[in-house]
């Protein structure tokens, strides 16, 4: 089964069910007794709907300006507009005005200029680990706690470890997530079959097929050094060094860090990448792979869209490395956004309970199956999602490495900030062809992160 058929089989098979799926309770905490009394949410399926009529004419007209990062070709944003739809069917004195944008460097820096502009939306999308750290300085998000003072059912259908994972990183939450994601080493399985290879489990294997493949004419790991070698950085860093290490803010290059970085070098002597993965872009190589001109790509959950061959592709652990001090199966992984509410629309009474709404229509149980469902049924799920028939050998393969991994590390950017790890990553192809040391290129980065921490606690005094 393709996944694109799945996903619409699926899309079409949830098209009714968020209203009725995320109950009729807005959250709002008892206030029988109060002389004011907000108005509910449409109760879709409910046989009685006394009152709600004279509710919803009684509310005044709002305009819930929202971001969010389902955009461009994200097949998450099938489900997000069509749950922006049935909210304002739901609530017809609503009316969203969207400006959802894929969420590369150009985007966060538009974010960042609205929130100090004072033009931040009503609600947003977006990260929740350091990258976030400037506009959370802001001051201009509502805390969860603050929402549930007021809502007590908000996030109500939301796993307390998903939350957890999406606190910010002074410790407070603010955001409701829908899922997460995995990295993982995507393989085409037929292309392994073709030439009696086992799938990579250690160095060794890993260096076999490497091998094997480019005497046969097939480049072994699609790959762009010069754009998105993002994936690799990770999980070379974290099989070297170990998580503690890994996931540390070191004053200075760890010695694993370098050994991880090292590794470019070695695979690219050993004819790992294409021959031209200085000058093209991810795009070329997501393609190489999908046409079985490559053999494996290392990618997130997310990619898993762009999958046809769903039948013979699968996603597995990273193989590993030569002395690794990670444990074998150590993934890297996470829940890193979320939906959040700005002071904007919180101290806005039109507004505050239209936000409180809209965050509760993209994040509750039923909303969340249809994220879930839409990108095969892979990623990181924020609630209890349950399980359907017809999964494809991809996804189950997906599901298995993810239930089998050993641990769970968030990726480096989250730890350094977007300043530090960009420059990091204009240097790996300097790395590889041995014209930059690996400790050279960690010390810049770091150097950038400790000059970025100290102006953002010059800024908050």
């Amino acid at each position: 089964m393709k996944n694109k058929v799945l996903s619409v089989l699926l899309v079409a098979a949830m098209a009714a069910s968020l209203l009725a799926g995320c109950g009729n309770n807005d959250g709002k905490k008892d206030t029988s007794g109060d002389s004011k009394t907000p108005s509910t949410e449409s109760n879709a399926g409910n046989d009685d709907k006394s009152g709600d009529d004279n509710q919803e004419a009684s509310a005044n007209p709002v305009t819930l300006k929202t971001v969010s990062m389902f955009g461009g070709t994200d097949p998450n944003a099938e489900v997000y507009q069509a749950i922006n739809e049935e909210f304002m069917e739901a609530n017809s004195h609503v009316t969203i005005e969207d400006n959802s944008q894929t969420s590369d460097e150009d985007w966060k820096a538009s974010v960042a200029t609205s929130f100090s502009a004072g033009n931040e939306p009503d609600v947003i999308q977006y990260f929740t680990d350091a990258t976030a750290d400037a506009i959370v300085a802001t001051g201009k998000f509502v805390t969860l706690d603050e929402i549930r003072a007021e809502y007590p059912e908000y996030a109500q259908d939301t796993l307390d470890s998903s939350l957890e994972a999406i606190t910010n990183t002074d410790g407070v939450q603010r955001a409701v997530p829908t899922t997460g994601f995995w990295e993982g080493l995507f393989c085409n399985k037929d292309l392994f079959d073709q030439y009696n290879l086992e799938l990579p489990t250690d160095w060794a294997s890993l260096t076999t097929a490497i091998e094997t493949f480019k005497e046969n004419g097939i480049i072994p790991i699609a790959c762009s050094l010069n754009n998105v070698p993002h994936y690799w950085i990770e999980f070379m860093m974290l099989y070297a060094a170990g998580e503690e290490e890994y996931t540390s803010i070191p004053e200075t290059a760890p010695e694993g860090w370098v050994k991880g970085l090292e590794t470019f070098k070695t695979l690219r002597d050993m004819g790992a990448f294409p021959e031209d993965t200085d000058t093209v872009d991810d795009a070329y190589v997501g393609q190489l792979f999908r046409d079985k001109k490559a053999a494996m790509q290392l990618e997130g959950s997310w990619y898993a869209g762009q999958i046809e061959d769903t039948d013979n592709t699968v996603v597995i652990a990273f193989p590993g490395l030569d002395g690794q001090k990670a444990k074998a199966g150590a993934m890297i992984g996470g829940i890193t956004s979320g939906f959040y509410i700005t002071k904007k629309a919180w101290d806005d009474p039109d507004k505050r309970e239209a936000a409180v709404k809209f965050v509760e229509a993209h994040t509750c149980k039923s909303a969340v199956q249809r994220y879930w469902e839409i990108t095969g049924a892979i990623s990181k799920a924020a609630v209890e999602v349950d399980s359907i028939d017809g999964m494809t050998p991809m996804a189950l393969s997906a599901m298995q490495y993810t239930n089998a991994a050993s641990s769970v590390s968030s990726p480096t950017d989250g730890r350094l900030g977007s300043a530090a790890y960009s420059s990091l990553v204009s240097n790996i192809v300097k790395i590889s062809v041995g014209s930059m040391s690996a400790e050279d290129a960690i010390n810049e980065a770091l150097e950038i992160y400790r000059n970025g921490a100290s102006a953002s606690e010059a800024a908050t005094e």
